[in-house]
């Protein structure tokens, strides 16, 4: 039902995690018995999980340790690890500057030329490490660096911008035809954001295997605030998964829907599954591991654009090893650690055994859901508050 904006403008009321709980049902389930695994394409993983291509959160060791935990690291192709043999000097330095000073320094850090010997040779580092290699190259820049990502033995791209698009319009130069592309690259191909039903529904008919879900949601993200875009990621990943719907329908043909971004504890994430996604792609809380390059630090991709930065350095610290966020086990009560323990345990009190089952768990509008109970953790700063 929209809601009248102005005499001239209506709009739908719009749903963030925060606003919504899953409902328990008439079962429960032994959490051992609850299976987490995501398949997708030949390609199966024990979490339904992709680390953000952030340069914060994925480096290669990065990248390959998660695949060894059961999930998927993301590297971003155009970030510092292409531009720089040894970017760790270049982490240093990012994680000791001034904020006010933090922006302008990270654009003149960007500047620096990527340079596609390397892009072959993080691909092939992963490749090495024994796991399933999954990159990031924006629309722009796929078709100069998917040679070398291909040569080097790329097994998952991931086309990614603030918002991608199946239909591009430039008047100074040939975008990226995506049905093409997707169609002649020959492996399977991730594409977003994307934050609406048409938009979801339209990437999936590009012939890609997922779509990623979120305009605006993370951490370390602006573009809420210098674009003015974005839609709550509840209802966001409802409606892609409404598209995901009408195209199998259509087609025959199923499509992950993969939250992208705003999820910080595992409650965030067993919600984004709840409303439809196969699988969540994380950024800040990866980059609070020991193990990301990002040294306590989290920012975006368009964090150091050159004439319009729609991103922030965010100080995330240190929680844990990687291990201890994504499967615990978890010593503080805030729901940033042992994340997927965090879903296991959801899905089992619901009594749903699958990911693909837990996608038709009951949620409501809840607007005290953060607040009810809770004065006295508000008032010490502790577990809710």
């Amino acid at each position: 039902m929209e809601i009248e904006i102005g005499i001239a403008k209506s709009g739908r009321r719009a749903w963030g995690f925060d606003d919504i709980a899953i409902v328990p049902s008439r079962r429960t389930r032994d959490p051992e018995d609850v299976d987490l695994t995501w398949e997708m394409d030949a390609y199966s993983f024990e979490l339904p999980l992709m680390a953000s291509g952030m340069d914060s959160a994925v480096s290669p060791s990065t990248a390959i340790e998660l695949g060894h935990l059961g999930g998927v690291g993301v590297l971003n192709l155009e970030g510092l690890w292409t531009r720089y043999l040894d970017p760790m000097p270049i982490y240093e330095e990012i994680a000791s500057l001034p904020k006010e000073k933090a922006t302008r320094r990270m654009q003149d850090l960007y500047a620096e030329p990527i340079k596609a010997e390397l892009v072959g040779k993080r691909v092939q580092e992963i490749k090495d490490g024994g796991v399933v290699a999954a990159a990031s190259l924006t629309p722009q820049r796929v078709l100069s660096y998917i040679g070398p990502a291909k040569d080097a033995g790329l097994d998952i791209l991931v086309i990614q911008g603030t918002v991608v698009s199946a239909e591009h319009v430039s008047s100074r130069e040939e975008p990226l035809d995506l049905f093409q592309f997707i169609r002649d690259v020959e492996m399977p191909v991730i594409v977003g954001g994307c934050a609406s039903y048409s938009g979801a529904l339209h990437l999936m008919r590009t012939g890609a295997v997922g779509v990623l879900v979120g305009v605006g949601p993370g951490a370390a993200c602006t573009t809420r605030g210098v674009l003015g875009l974005g839609v709550p990621q509840a209802t966001a990943i409802a409606d892609a998964a409404g598209a995901r719907i009408r195209y199998l329908e259509e087609t025959g043909r199923y499509v992950h829907v993969i939250a992208d971004g705003g999820m910080r504890t595992g409650g965030d994430v067993a919600k984004a599954i709840a409303c439809g996604a196969d699988s969540v792609m994380l950024g800040s809380p990866i980059a609070a591991a020991q193990e990301a390059p990002g040294l306590g630090y989290h920012w975006g991709m368009a964090t150091f654009h050159p004439t319009l930065p729609r991103g922030s350095r965010v100080e995330v610290s240190t929680l844990g090893s990687l291990r201890e966020i994504l499967l615990g086990p978890a010593h503080e009560n805030d729901g940033r650690r042992n994340l997927f323990g965090a879903l296991r345990t959801s899905m089992a009190t619901t009594g749903y055994a699958s990911v693909k089952e837990f996608q038709k768990a009951e949620v409501m509008v809840a607007p005290a859901m953060q607040s009810e109970g809770k004065q006295l953790q508000r008032s010490q700063h502790v577990g809710m508050g």
